[in-house]
Parts: structure tokens; C-alpha cells; sequence
């Protein structure tokens, strides 16, 4: 028994830096898309992961530091892309179109990230959060107001005064289609009737 050869495991290979700490929020975002499940907690989060809940504290000090790793993914992509529309297209109009759609797709293709834009999947957590998302709102807004302002300047907008309530009914709009989508588990296409919703809006 002493004589027989040593057997060593096959090394698991290592994982990359910030890996493990991707993989828990890409399953807390996983587990957001099903808004009819059971209430997210880190002891649900570290079983879906296969590992402890001391495991999930390495990474992260706390819960509501796992929801602003996903708010801050949220608004990285979301504010390169708006200023990739801005510096790239000159028409003021056609930016806030493909702001809108971007949005509204944004949500589409990240339907856990939409629980939290709309902060349903804040309402029990740290209060922070939601107003970290308050504040995203107020900057999606002034994004609009900005390109709004490019198209009066083009004449290709009417009503200069009007701005900031066409700004704010823009950006109701596409809280208001999150929500639809949401709600209606995930059914209800963000996009849907768009072309001719944002023609109305713009006219």
C-alpha cells in the first residue's frame, strides 16, 4: 500500500482576477429576471453559486454592494453608448430617437437590470441605491433636454420653452415601457409601436 505511486488531482486552473466577483452579479442579475421568485438573499444567491455565504463576503462587504456592481454596469454601458449616438450623430432628432431606442433595447436584452431601473428590485434594499437611480434618471434626462436643444437649434424642433417638460415626458416614456415590461413578466416588448409613438411625441 506505502509502495503505490501518489496520484495528484489535476489543478483546477486559476481564476482570473474580478472572475468570481463577475459571476455573482451576472446570477444576481439572472435571479432578477424572475419576478415572481423568491425573494433575493444572499443565502439564495451563495446556494444558486454553490458556495458559502462567508465566499460571496469576500468580494463584495454587503448585498447593496452587489446592486451597485449592477447599477454601476447599468450606467458605464448606458452613458458610452449615449455619448457614442451624441458624438456620432449630428441631427439632434435622430439622437434623441436612437437614445430612446437604445434605452428601451438596453432593457429588452438585460431584463434583470430592468427590475432594478424601475427600483422594484430595490424597494427593501439600502436607500442609496434608489437614489443612485434617481440620480441616473435626472442624467438620462438632461441628455435628452441636450439633444432637444440640438434640434431647436437646427429648426428641425419647435417651442425652446418647452424643453424641459418634453425632456421629462421622454424620459416618462421610457420608465413607463420598463415598467410595461416588467410587469408583464417579460412579455410585453419595450419597442413595441415605437417608431410611431416617438413620431407623436416629436411632432
Amino acid at each position: 500500500m506505502l509502495n503505490e505511486p501518489v496520484v495528484s488531482s489535476p489543478k483546477q486552473p486559476a481564476r482570473k482576477p474580478g472572475e468570481r466577483r463577475l459571476q455573482i452579479l451576472q446570477t444576481l442579475a439572472a435571479l432578477l429576471e424572475q419576478p415572481k421568485g423568491e425573494r433575493i438573499t444572499t443565502a439564495l444567491l451563495a446556494k444558486k453559486l454553490d458556495v458559502s455565504e462567508a465566499a460571496l463576503y469576500r468580494h463584495f462587504a454587503s448585498k447593496a454592494q452587489m446592486f451597485e456592481g449592477l447599477i454601476e454596469f447599468i450606467e458605464q454601458t448606458v452613458f458610452g453608448l449615449v455619448n457614442q449616438i451624441c458624438s456620432s450623430e449630428e441631427s439632434g432628432l435622430a439622437q434623441v430617437h436612437r437614445i430612446i431606442t437604445m434605452l428601451l433595447h438596453f432593457a429588452e436584452t438585460n431584463r434583470g437590470m430592468t427590475r432594478v431601473l424601475i427600483g422594484d428590485a430595490l424597494v427593501i434594499e439600502d436607500d442609496r441605491l434608489q437614489e443612485r437611480m434617481n440620480q441616473f434618471m435626472e442624467r438620462i434626462e438632461a441628455s435628452l433636454r441636450q439633444s432637444l436643444k440640438v434640434a431647436v437649434a437646427q429648426k428641425s424642433l419647435d417651442g425652446e420653452d418647452d424643453l424641459p417638460a418634453r425632456a421629462n415626458l421622454l424620459l416618462a416614456f421610457v420608465a413607463g415601457r420598463w415598467l410595461q415590461f416588467a410587469k408583464s413578466g417579460f412579455k410585453k416588448r419595450p419597442r413595441e409601436y415605437l417608431d410611431v409613438q416617438l413620431r407623436l411625441l416629436l411632432s
